[in-house]
């Protein structure tokens, strides 16, 4: 007796397909699962005994071999529980055998039969829609997350007996329908805005300038000078997803296990880990490779506070990702790619009191404890950081103002019209939705400066030394600002505020006591 199931396995982003094959043989009573399971895999056959049991069906008293093709791809998960107790159903004569190869199938089993949800069912539904199944079958709380997926009928089951009956009569239920336009145009109410942050005009343009071009920014400041405040309300000046975003981060967030019931993401995430993270934790890792942070706040902000607290190599394994917008991790069982196209916000204080730049509270710093202090954030880190900008201490009048300062409103319809000029600009590469995607090739086309423009970068290289990366990212930034003013080309003083946003560099030319 032998039956075929359909199942799915995630690798990266992507559903590859898996085929659960059972075979029965009139030998002593045993379980074998083959074709590289993992633990959890393995652990199936615990499951998937008493579900079988404690569901009202009789099981086979045999020699049982499933196997789970290809044999030379690593099976990882909870996900083939139902497939393998389908297939040894169907193998049993209980399951229609003209139907269970129509869907596919993955879902975890408790003790009692009952359906428990399993992660990447998105992957999933797309693999099965691309791959022409009639439908695919999950647990009932993740019928929803793959209901997104056009053109694919998606089905929701309790427990095994739920599936039984669906596979030997597929017309007594009906498919999960979600209005992904109604879901996906939903409004959700932030309630954080910029009008909230008292003073810091300089710090909201440069996190203007950040947003419009997509450029990552540093804020150096004292304590409690509005860091992390103005960080928190990066996402509120951001665009609004598209589309295809919202299914490329919902893939993401449902292979990390993290979309709690929601089955699209629609609005840009917001990652703040604690500096205590591992660079797997940041990155991604494990055996089998899983996204990290980068991975989770693909299409949006990721925000470091502390950023010297970070551990080196934790901080050193961010270059190439913000890089290549993209991260590979390689591991002996698999090398998997995870899109990693987010934005840097990060926050430190100028020394390790905090109040090197506060003109109220003295420094208790000597100039190497300072120096120290800033040489934990590497120069080939720091070159990748278009904006860098101090934050200054607040000071009363500031404070104690109440008229309303300007709303996340009005300057998210500044950037949105900056993108759009980039959008046009950038209409025949799809690689590059922003200034801040741009590469060298994109950067000698879209950001000629003029000749007083070049001169005035000229000495600021020769006087700050920056790097040849540090002048492509003072290009980019010049062309956000000339986007900002509305202007096609870059002007000199569009120029030197760009230079102005590399506090950084200036800090590192002069002493440790000019902080």
């Amino acid at each position: 007796m032998l039956s075929r199931i359909f199942s799915a396995a995630v690798y990266g982003v992507d559903a590859h397909l898996i085929e659960v094959e059972t075979s029965f043989r009139n030998e002593l009573p045993g379980f074998t699962i083959v074709g590289l399971p993992d633990s959890a895999v393995k652990e199936s056959r615990d499951r998937v005994i008493p579900a079988i049991k404690n569901s009202n069906y009789s099981f086979p008293r045999k020699k049982i071999t499933i196997n789970l093709a290809p044999a030379d791809i690593k099976k990882t998960g909870s996900a083939f529980d139902l497939p393998i107790a389908i297939g040894i159903l169907s193998a049993n004569g209980i399951v229609r055998s003209d139907n269970e190869n129509n869907y596919l199938l993955a879902g975890e089993l408790s003790l009692e039969g009952k359906l428990r949800p399993v992660r990447g069912v998105l992957s999933m539904a797309v693999l099965a829609r691309d791959l022409g199944y009639a439908g695919i079958v999950l647990p009932g709380e993740n019928a929803r997350e793959a209901a997104i997926v056009k053109d694919l009928q998606v089905y929701g089951v309790e427990d095994i007996a739920d599936c039984v009956n669906f596979l030997n009569n597929p017309q007594s239920k009906e498919s999960i329908r979600v209005p992904i336009d109604e879901i996906f145009n939903s409004c959700i109410v932030n309630t954080k805005d910029f009008s909230d942050v008292k003073g810091q005009q300089h710090s909201k343009i440069a996190l203007e300038i950040a947003a419009s071009g997509s450029h990552n920014i540093l804020m150096i400041g004292p304590p409690g000078s509005g860091k992390t405040m103005l960080a928190r309300r990066i996402p509120t000046i951001l665009p609004s997803l598209s589309l295809e975003e919202a299914l490329e981060t919902t893939k993401i967030h449902s292979i990390a296990g993290i979309l709690n019931g929601h089955p699209l993401v629609t609005q840009r995430p917001f990652r703040s880990p604690h500096h205590t993270i591992s660079d797997a934790g940041l990155i991604g890792g494990g055996r089998i490779p899983n996204p990290g942070e980068v991975s989770i706040a693909h299409h949006g902000v990721l925000f470091l506070d502390e950023l010297p607290e970070f551990k080196k190599n934790v901080l050193e394994v961010l270059r190439q990702p913000m890089e290549d917008s993209v991260v590979t991790i390689s591991r002996a069982a698999m090398s998997l790619t995870y899109p990693a196209n987010f934005m840097l916000a990060a926050a430190m204080n100028p020394c390790p009191c905090g109040f090197a730049t506060d003109p109220n509270k003295s420094c208790s710093c000597t100039p190497s404890q300072k120096q120290s202090y800033l040489n934990k954030v590497s120069g080939p880190l720091l070159d990748r950081i278009d904006i860098q900008i101090e934050v200054p201490a607040i000071q009363y009048k500031e404070l104690a103002n109440n008229e309303p300062a300007e709303s996340s409103e009005l300057i998210r319809n500044r950037v949105l019209q900056a993108r759009m000029i980039q959008d046009k600009r950038f209409f025949e590469l799809p690689h590059i939705h922003s200034n801040g995607d741009m590469g060298s090739k994109e950067i000698r086309r879209f950001c000629v400066l003029n000749e007083s423009g070049q001169q005035l970068l000229k000495n600021a290289i020769d006087m700050l030394g920056l790097s040849a990366r540090a002048y492509d990212r003072i290009l980019k930034v010049s062309r956000t600002i000339a986007d900002l003013e509305n202007e096609e080309n870059i002007k000199s003083a569009y120029v030197a505020e760009a230079i102005q946003y590399r506090s950084l560099d200036r800090f590192s030319a002069d002493s440790a006591n000019s902080i």
